[in-house]
């Protein structure tokens, strides 16, 4: 406490000597001042809830790390081309099929790989934290909240802005090497690098709203929907609910993939635009050149991809989630 409130005096010594600087570097050092204090309000709260959390089962994290890395690695081609899309709509506005002829022919097969490394790296961790948070918050938020949805859902809300803090970095590294062609073929950590030297680290995080925007919403639909809809399938199958684990499993996967595809899509959208620039752009500029450029159906733009590709993530990860738990020695979701 002493540390962070040392900190909170030096942050406030920095506002009030910004005032001699010009309004372009104000701007900058008030940013700066934000995001230093959205990360100590976030420790505050982590450490207001750790004594209040006990026997935290690591296995859910392995579990979530395991599944996020493997699900979004796998489905990197199709997340190029929704990343181009969405990046570039006049020259690739024919669909996902000849985004995809397009970018292969000016580029080469290989391209589809770009990113790889941040991806695999970035969602492993992320997804290691999503799930394991939001699992550890469960129990938490259901001892003072009656009706299990709500606590669910504040479990999840937690568990996604948690994630978007994590992924920021990963997240901007990804976006350049597959928009820019100075980060082209660049491995995470070259990339990684790269940024840092150009834009800093502060401005790998100026994407943190449009992170929240996205990740919030994702993890809402995405594990409060694989929850609800796994127990609702289970509560059919009574007595038979060994024999019908894994049509439960892929079910409410799939459910849980469309809501969280069309949750967050927007947000996808806007987080494709404050990275795609040499530095990431506002959060109210980067909504306000979506609308003036399509109006509100330029927030969808990429769906028909973003379908295919958020739908194959989910659906597998949920499942391997699912299996890997298993394996751990934890019950499958929904069963208990």
């Amino acid at each position: 406490t002493y540390n962070i409130a040392s900190k909170h005096i030096t942050s406030i010594s920095l506002l009030h000597k910004s005032y001699s600087l010009s309004t372009s570097n104000k701007i900058g050092a008030i940013m700066k001042l934000f995001q230093l204090v959205h990360l100590q309000l976030f420790v505050l709260i982590f450490h207001a809830l750790i004594p209040k959390i006990h026997g935290v089962d690591y296995r859910y994290f392995v579990a979530g790390g395991v599944c996020a890395a493997y699900s979004h690695g796998v489905t990197t081609p199709i997340d190029v081309i929704k990343t181009k899309m969405q990046a570039d709509p006049k020259e690739y506005d024919k669909g996902i099929l000849d985004a995809a002829s397009k970018i292969v022919k000016e580029n080469g097969p290989g391209v589809l790989l770009g990113g790889l490394g941040p991806t695999v790296i970035g969602y492993g961790v992320e997804g290691s934290a999503k799930f394991g948070i939001y699992e550890v918050l469960k129990p938490v938020f259901s001892k003072y909240i009656k009706e299990k949805s709500l606590a669910f859902l504040l479990a999840s809300v937690t568990a996604g802005a948690a994630a978007a803090l994590i992924l920021c970095p990963a997240e901007s590294v990804r976006i350049k090497v597959v928009t820019d062609k100075d980060y082209a073929n660049k491995s995470f950590l070259a990339g990684l690098l790269k940024t840092i030297k150009e834009d800093g680290i502060f401005d790998m995080f100026g994407g943190f709203p449009a992170m929240i925007a996205k990740q919030v919403p994702y993890t809402m639909a995405k594990q409060v929907s694989f929850d609800i809809a796994a127990a609702f399938l289970y509560s059919l199958f009574k007595g038979s609910e060994q024999e019908m684990k894994w049509i439960v499993s892929v079910a409410a996967a799939a459910l849980a993939s469309v809501l969280a595809c069309v949750f967050s899509q927007p947000g996808d959208m806007i987080l494709t635009e404050t990275y795609k620039g040499k530095t990431p752009g506002s959060f109210n500029q980067v909504c306000r050149n979506i609308m003036e450029r399509g109006g509100f159906s330029e927030f969808f733009v990429g769906t028909q991809a973003r379908l295919v590709h958020v739908g194959g993530i989910i659906t597998q990860q949920l499942v391997v989630y699912d299996i890997v738990k298993q394996l751990l020695g934890l019950p499958a979701t929904g069963s208990h």
